[in-house]
């Protein structure tokens, strides 16, 4: 769908089966952007983006992962690292071993870069990223990745 600014990304991202959501910009990495990463969106591009790479994104994070733009990695972490916040209750609920697996995603290690670190199959690790997600009432990812920065976890 077609959104109309952020009040109708934050309103479609209440609903508790939202659509995923790339957010296109023209800045590196605006106030707007971070909202919504912060709010759920699955994906953060910019506009000028090769349109291969903007197919690519779009099948991406409609298969259920999730999309930053390179050129902005460095300035999100610096963003959400500066806004550190209190570990949550949730956090301690994790296992050791979650733990662990959470901290390596959280570096932006990949599921096979995971499992071949951890001595792990991509199957274990995808099983402990999904429990870790449902834990911390995380989406995707990328929230995953804000969640550790906001919180002085990474």
């Amino acid at each position: 769908p077609v959104l109309d600014g952020l009040g109708a990304t934050a309103e479609l991202l209440r609903d508790p089966d939202p659509p995923r959501i790339v957010m296109l910009t023209t800045f590196d990495l605006d106030e707007a952007a971070a909202r919504a990463i912060r709010q759920g969106a699955s994906g953060f591009l910019l506009k000028d983006a090769d349109p291969e790479f903007l197919l690519a994104a779009i099948r991406t994070v409609h298969a259920g992962s999730a999309v930053i733009a390179a050129s902005a990695t460095r300035e999100l972490f610096a963003r959400f690292g500066d806004a550190s916040r209190a570990v949550p209750a949730t956090y301690g609920d994790l296992t050791d071993r979650e733990r662990e697996i959470f901290a390596l995603a959280a570096r932006g290690l990949s599921n096979a870069e995971i499992a071949a670190r951890e001595f792990l199959s991509e199957a274990t690790v995808k099983t402990h990223i999904s429990r870790i997600l449902a834990k911390l009432a995380l989406r995707d990812r990328v929230q995953l990745v804000v969640f550790a920065f906001e919180h002085g976890l990474a």
